[in-house]
Formats: structure tokens, sequence, C-alpha cells
């Protein structure tokens, strides 16, 4: 049984990545920045090339022989055209309509997926915003969502937002969260959600969320989360690491570079990170640092790794702080653990790494877009694009530290699967 989805505000389209290898079809993808719009276009193309036994042209492309337009140009306009870049408003919503409806070509919308941007709910942008995003239209991009449901009537949706959901009010004292519910009912949905730490389902990392699951009510199935139960195992970080080659800061390539001459670890096979006869991946390049903060990420290391201790910038020696507060924010430097699921990816990893510093104190580096993406479980073979089709370190940071874990997308997809039947 084909399962066909809409993925909204898309990014990179890790929680997409995830259906689609559970089986599930993308009818289209809606997403406004446009570095991500490219990085789902190379991703489709990678999954029509895969489909049709064409795959040497997609590893052309990452070998470098070919360029990005040559890649697309083997791929049919329609599967390139499932990507939609505007941006979800009242003004675009007819437009971003009739494109859809193009695509579908009378199928149904099954499934719509996806998760407004959670700068306006979370807990550190209201700490950060003077009028604590009260206003902010953001906050109601929900309302838009729900005008997908009124349209397409899919059996199910998917929702992902942050923790701050929960507790973000509007200038009424009004919980955001309780005027989307009632939204989400009045369009004829049951909701159900939970919080869902995303090491205790087999990701290398710390990542809460709240993951939202709503049901058009004609359609009876048991309790979703009563049945998604969490692994028993966490995944350390250095399990998505070790095979990856020593850089010291600012080294590696975006290009192709050989893995180490290891054995695999299971995980990476088992999770789809890695295949087991590729030996090469793209994006671990490492940012460059200057001498001061090379220092600091080394004391953060060593102390980390000796005594389990994270650096407090006020114990820094005076002449390697650069701030004049010393007395809050003083976890500015923090190292990625590696016998334990690494703390949360954001996208705040774009602006600079030191809360990512790599935990071997020889490389002495923050961690490269490679292991961000690991971190993520996105597969080694997924290429993250910018706007102008020249490498962009910075964007492939944001697109990692804004989606959804891949194998915890794929882990919903296959539990949601059953109500389709």
């Amino acid at each position: 049984m084909q399962i066909n989805f809409l993925d909204l505000f898309a990014g990179a389209g890790g929680l997409s990545e995830g259906f689609i290898q559970a089986g599930y079809s993308p009818v289209a993808h809606v997403e406004m920045d446009v570095g991500a719009c490219f990085t789902l276009k190379t991703r489709s193309a990678y999954h029509w090339l895969k489909s049709n036994d064409l795959e040497h042209i997609y590893n052309s492309y990452l070998s470098n022989n070919i360029s990005r337009e040559e890649l697309y140009s083997h791929i049919p306009p329609n599967i390139l055209d499932s990507v939609i870049n505007d941006e979800i408003n009242e003004e675009s919503l007819p437009r971003i309509f009739k494109s859809i409806d193009v695509k579908l070509q009378h199928k149904k919308v099954d499934l719509i997926v996806g998760g407004p941007p959670c700068q306006a709910y979370s807990i550190v942008g209201r700490s950060r915003d003077k009028n604590r995003m009260v206003g902010d239209k953001r906050n109601y991009l929900f309302k838009f969502y729900a005008e997908f449901l009124k349209k397409y009537k899919p059996k199910y949706f998917v929702f992902e937002n942050v923790l701050g959901l929960l507790s973000a009010k509007d200038q009424d004292n009004e919980l955001y969260f309780n005027k989307m519910k009632n939204v989400f009912n009045e369009c004829g949905y049951e909701i159900e959600y939970s919080s869902l730490d995303s090491s205790e389902y087999g990701i290398p990392q710390a990542r809460k969320r709240i993951i939202l699951i709503g049901k058009f009510s004609e359609y009876k199935n048991k309790d979703f989360f009563s049945l998604f139960k969490p692994s028993r195992k966490k995944i350390p970080t250095r399990e998505v690491l070790e095979d990856l080659p020593i850089l010291r800061a600012g080294g590696g390539t975006h290009k192709l570079q050989p893995l180490k001459d290891i054995e695999i670890n299971p995980y990476l096979i088992e999770s789809g990170i890695r295949k087991p006869k590729i030996s090469h991946v793209t994006w671990h390049q490492a940012r460059p640092n200057i001498d001061r903060d090379l220092n600091i990420y080394k004391i953060a290391a060593s102390l980390w790794n000796t005594k389990k201790t994270r650096l407090k910038y006020n114990e820094l020696p005076s002449n390697l702080k650069t701030h004049n507060n010393t007395r809050s924010f003083l976890d500015r430097f923090k190292v990625v653990a590696q016998d334990q699921p690494s703390h949360t990816i954001v996208a705040h990893i774009s602006k600079d790494g030191h809360y990512y510093i790599h935990p071997d104190q020889d490389q002495n580096r923050s961690i490269t877009v490679r292991e961000a993406a690991r971190i993520q479980t996105f597969p080694d073979d997924f290429y993250f694009e910018s706007a102008s089709g020249k490498p962009s370190r910075t964007a492939a940071f944001k697109q990692i530290g804004n989606a959804v874990p891949v194998l915890l997308a794929k882990q919903i997809a296959n539990q949601l699967k059953d109500s389709f039947i």
C-alpha cells in the first residue's frame, strides 16, 4: 500500500527522510529556505536514481565529477518540482495548494508531517527576546498548518516541536498549545501527544521534543504512544564518530574522503547511517579556530575526559576570557561526550562550535558537519546544499541543527504504518 504524505516546514528533510525510509511516498515538501530546498531536491534526486538503478550518477555528483545542474538534468522535472520553495502564509496558501494539486494527480494525501519553526516557542528564544516572542508571527503558523488539514483531510498528521510549546503563552496569557489543540479539533482531528527523548529510541543524542499525532476522528486505532516504546540501549556518540578520519581544526573537506579502515560498528549499519560497502563520506570538515579558542577546547576536553566535569567560563585563566559576564551562561564551552548520547544539536552550531567540542583532545576542534549529521542519524550519503551551489558549512550546520533525527522519524513512521492498513 502506498502512503502519500506532505512535508510542511520541511527544512533539510530529516522527518521526511525517515518516512521515506519507512516506505512512505512524498507528494511535496514545502520549505522557505532556499538552501534547504536544494538539499531536498538533491535528496529527491538520490531516491529517484536509486529506485531506477542509476545510483552511480549520484555517486558521480558526490565525487565532484558532475555539477549540481548536471545531476538535476538526469531527474524528471516532476521529482525536482515536488520541492516547493515558499513561505507558508495567508498570501502563499492558494499558490501552494495549486502546486500540490498538480502534483497529486487525483491521488489522496494520507498524511501530513512537519512542525513550524520552533524559535517562537523555545524557552531559550523567549528568554533572549525582549517581548518574550509575544506577537511573533511564527507563534501562529499552526493556523496555516490547519488549513492544509482542512483542504486535504489526511487520515493522520505528525507535528513536531520543542518542549517550550507546552508553556508558551500569548498576550492574553493563554497557552498557544491549547489554542493549537482546539484548532486541530475543529478540523476534525483527535489529538495525542508526548514528550520524547531521542536518546531513548536508539539515537546518539539527548534531544527532547513534543510529538503530536492527529488522527481524523472517523479513523479508530489504539493509542499511539502506549505502543511506541523506547528501546533499552542508549547509543554513545563514540559509535558514530570512531570510523571518521582524524582531523585538526580547519581540516577536512566537503568532498568525498575515505573513512578509517577499521571494523564497522554494527550500529552504523543497523541505523542506516552507513552502508556496508561504502567507505567514503562527504562534509567531514572542521571549522578553523584561533589559538585562544583551541586552548579553551583543550582545557574543556581535559576536564571532561579526566574528571567528567564541565568547564565553567569563570574558571578560565584571565588571558583566555573575552566576556565580561562571568556570572551567567557559564557553560559557553561544552564537550560532546563519547560514552553517552550527545547533548542536543541545535541550529546555533551554525554560528560557532564552542558548544560542540570534539572529545578527542588530540584533534582539538569542534565537531564537523558529518559528525553532527551522524549524531542526527542522517545517512552518510545525505548531501547538504546551499542556495548558491557553493559548499557552505554554515548552511549545512543550520539545516542539521533544525532537523528531526532521521531514525526517530523512521520509527514513528513504522509505528504509524499499521494504522493505514
